[in-house]
């Protein structure tokens, strides 16, 4: 099956900040993605060469195997709402519909409009005078109205409190449900993404630092603590991520297929947020890392 994005080598220069930097991906159609990482660490970047409205300084990207914003059927392969969903404010619900309708020759008219009664939204009123949590529903609507195979999401629900996130991810998930629709969502709220991704992508110093199934990952990465001892002494096949020495501990975060039979130590699982802000801590440790201006984000 083709993959639903695709990347080889991918990477992007604005002047002298590296935003990206061979970034290499395969993920498979129809996941709801989970994209994380720090401010810089490249988030936006990627999802706008997704969409083609940035070109990559070397490498490629693919989407359903073809180059982003290739022409027109392209371009209705992928619906887009931007870190600030935008929305014009001088418009009202109802003409944000009708540009809709004009602009996406796959429009859903009645999924539209459906979308717009159940978020209670006056059709008659500006997009201006809406609510943040209001704005981006309106902006999600108008994404997946033109039916799109890929809905990229930057940061959606970054500005907004707790139920309406709630109520935005529901809405999401209504439609992936309906259509199957795959997703990219990116955000820092890990609690969210643990709530609605099956596929994880942690992006770190620019670089691609894990990617896979969630509950593979999950079951792939567990903490070790126990006397303090060398990694060098952990058994055959386990990598280190990430360790931590007192006087008289030792605590690893590692990656291994086998279980850890070694009683002398204990071995817990890992939350999900345990397992991004390993990768991303063990990507700050680095020589050279920096974070980049929000220009290069």
């Amino acid at each position: 099956m083709t993959a639903m994005l695709e990347t080889s080598g991918l990477s992007k220069l604005y002047g002298r900040h590296q935003a990206l930097s061979d970034c290499t991906l395969s993920v498979p159609a129809g996941r709801v993605v989970g994209l994380v990482g720090a401010n810089g660490a490249g988030k936006t970047t990627l999802l706008k060469m997704a969409c083609g409205l940035v070109a990559p300084t070397s490498g490629t990207i693919k989407v359903f195997g073809e180059r982003p914003a290739a022409d027109a059927a392209q371009l209705a392969k992928v619906g887009y709402v931007a870190q600030d969903t935008p929305v014009y404010a001088g418009l009202s619900v109802a003409d944000h519909l009708r540009m809709g309708a004009r602009l996406n020759p796959s429009w859903d008219h009645d999924l539209a409009e459906r979308r717009i009664r159940q978020l209670s939204l006056n059709p008659a009123q500006r997009a201006g005078t809406l609510s943040g949590g209001q704005r981006a529903q309106l902006a999600l609507a108008l994404a997946v109205a033109k039916l799109p195979e890929l809905l990229i999401l930057d940061e959606p629900v970054a500005s907004l409190d707790p139920l309406a996130r709630r109520t935005f991810l529901r809405n999401l998930m209504e439609f992936v449900a309906e259509h199957s629709a795959g997703v990219v969502l990116s955000s820092h709220l890990v609690a969210d993404l643990e709530r609605v991704c099956d596929y994880l992508v942690v992006l770190a110093g620019s670089r691609v630092r894990l990617a896979g199934e969630v509950d593979e990952l999950l079951a792939t990465h567990v903490r070790i603590t126990g006397p303090r001892r060398d990694p060098g002494t952990l058994p055959a096949g386990v990598e280190v991520v990430q360790a931590d020495h007192t006087d008289r501990q030792s605590t690893f975060i590692v990656r291994t297929d086998t279980p850890i039979g070694d009683s002398n130590c204990s071995v817990d699982e890992l939350s999900l947020e345990d397992l991004v802000l390993t990768y991303m801590a063990q990507a700050a440790t680095e020589p050279g890392h920096g974070t980049l201006s929000e220009a290069a984000r």
